[in-house]
C-alpha cells in the first residue's frame, strides 16, 4: 500500500489521465461529452453543396416506397416531402457519435420547427425502439421520433451512424455527411436559409 501512494505521488497526472481513459471507455455520455467537444471546432462538418446541374435523365435520385413512421403511427411517405427542405437524421441511442451531435440536431430543429418549408426526420435505428425512446426523453429532447416503415434507399443511409443527409426542395441530395458534426452553427443555419428560398 505505501508503493502505491508514492507511485501516486510520483505519477499523480498519469493516474488522473489513466483514470479519464477509462470513464471514456465505458461512459458513454462521457465518450459523447469529448466528441462534441471536437465537433464544435466544426472541423469535421460538411457544406451543403451547390444544386447539380441535370445532365442526363439520372440525375435525381428516386425515393419511391420510402416510407417511415412516426411514434403515433402516421406514416411520412418521402415522395410527400417535394418541395420541402428535409433534414434527415440516422441515429441510435447506443452511438456516442450520434449522442454527441444530437443537442446540435436539437437546436436546429427549436429553430426551424416552425417554419412550413422545413421536414425533419430522425429516424432511430435501435433495434429496440424503446431505447431510443428512452433516450429522447431522458435528455428531453423534443424532435420527432421516427423509425423506417420499409427499406431505405441506399442514396441517403448505408449503415453508418450518424448520417445525416439534407434534401433540397427538388428532392436533390445536398448535404450527405456521415459522422459526427455541429449542426447548431451559424454558417450551416445560413446555408439552410439559401435552401429555403
Amino acid at each position: 500500500m505505501e508503493k502505491l501512494k508514492v507511485w501516486l505521488m510520483k505519477n499523480w497526472s498519469t493516474a488522473i489521465l489513466a483514470l479519464l481513459f477509462i470513464i471514456l471507455l465505458v461512459n458513454p455520455d462521457a465518450k459523447a461529452w469529448l466528441m462534441r467537444q471536437i465537433a464544435s471546432t466544426g472541423i469535421l462538418n460538411s457544406r451543403i453543396s451547390d444544386a447539380k446541374k441535370e445532365t442526363s435523365k439520372d440525375a435525381s435520385v428516386s425515393y419511391a416506397g420510402f416510407t417511415l413512421r412516426k411514434e403515433d403511427g402516421t406514416i411520412i411517405d418521402a415522395a410527400s416531402l417535394q418541395n420541402k427542405v428535409v433534414f434527415i437524421n440516422f441515429w441510435a441511442s447506443w452511438c456516442p457519435p450520434c449522442r454527441a451531435e444530437f443537442p446540435s440536431v436539437q437546436k436546429l430543429y427549436e429553430k426551424y420547427k416552425t417554419n412550413p418549408d422545413m421536414v425533419f426526420l430522425t429516424v432511430n435505428m435501435d433495434d429496440n425502439t424503446q431505447l431510443g425512446k428512452s433516450y429522447l426523453k431522458e435528455k428531453e429532447f423534443t424532435v420527432p421520433f421516427i423509425i423506417p416503415a420499409g427499406p431505405i434507399p441506399n442514396a441517403l443511409y448505408e449503415g453508418s451512424l450518424p448520417t445525416t443527409v439534407v434534401l433540397d426542395k427538388k428532392g436533390e441530395i445536398r448535404l450527405h455527411h456521415t459522422g459526427i458534426a455541429d449542426y447548431s452553427k451559424n454558417s450551416f443555419y445560413e446555408q439552410i436559409d439559401e435552401l429555403l428560398k
